[in-house]
């Protein structure tokens, strides 16, 4: 690590966080009372998402092994949130020891406990940036230490781009893609107004504790981010019928979340 990886962090545990709320939501232990209330009042308006938190992770952990078993080497993680089981590093480097990945996230506590997991790594790196600055995350020195853009690589938003209310997600995407080269991928997932609209609202709201407004966006939305992409068979889709491993079981009515990757011809 160098001296800025090892630098002090400002922890604010009082304000609850995206990442730490979705932690709860998968059974984690690092969240704070603060994310609890928050992830409470919107559990109480949508039981369901904890259902969805599961098949987000399992939609995110069988793009990855496509990609891998595909031939990419080096992903770059934006709003990777906090570390549970099954990262991508740990999905990745299962297939291929010499994959690269570079985490990247706005929260303090996220840095600190990527620190930790990722501690004597040499392959994985973490930076604490934000997805609003995708031109930044590109020319991070961080970044380039391990990723090389003119090589293929997937860029993992999952979960993440609702967070961004106030700007066109294809906006923030658009500047990574251009600094793709052909062979490149896009893994997106995010949630949608296209099923339970009142319970999505509901749960929009809730993260105004977090001070993250959130916005849930309609199929047509979510395919505009893809241009400049081929999209993968079976293309947006709920994330449980994203080239599942074997039958979906989860009542499809209640999971609310777009699952799709992209390829860059």
């Amino acid at each position: 690590m160098t001296k800025e990886d090892q630098a002090p962090v400002d922890l604010n545990v009082d304000v609850a966080h995206p990442a730490r709320m979705y932690d709860y939501y998968l059974g984690g232990k690092d969240n704070y009372e603060a994310d609890r209330a928050a992830a409470d009042a919107a559990l109480d308006a949508a039981p369901e998402i904890r259902a969805i938190a599961r098949e987000n992770r399992a939609f995110l952990h069988r793009a990855v092994r496509h990609l891998v078993d595909s031939g990419v080497r080096q992903f770059l993680d934006l709003g990777a949130g906090l570390p549970t089981q099954r990262n991508v590093h740990q999905v990745a480097q299962e297939i291929a020891p010499d994959t690269r990945v570079v985490y990247v996230d706005n929260d303090p506590i996220v840095l600190v406990h990527a620190r930790a997991l990722l501690s004597g790594l040499g392959r994985t790196a973490v930076v604490q940036a934000d997805v609003r600055e995708p031109e930044r995350i590109i020319a991070d020195p961080q970044v380039r230490s391990l990723i090389d853009f003119e090589q293929p690589l997937a860029v993992m938003l999952v979960s993440v781009l609702q967070f961004v209310p106030d700007r066109e997600p294809q906006d923030i995407v658009a500047p990574l893609r251009d600094a793709m080269p052909s062979g490149g991928y896009l893994v997106l997932s995010h949630p949608t107004q296209d099923f339970r609209t009142s319970q999505v609202n509901e749960v929009a709201s809730t993260y105004t504790r977090a001070k993250a407004p959130a916005v849930a966006r309609r199929k047509a939305e979510i395919e505009r981010v893809f241009d400049g992409f081929e999209l993968l068979e079976p293309g947006i889709v709920q994330t449980p019928l994203w080239r599942p491993d074997g039958p979906v079981t989860p009542n499809l009515d209640l999971i609310w979340m777009y699952g799709a990757v992209g390829r860059k011809p």
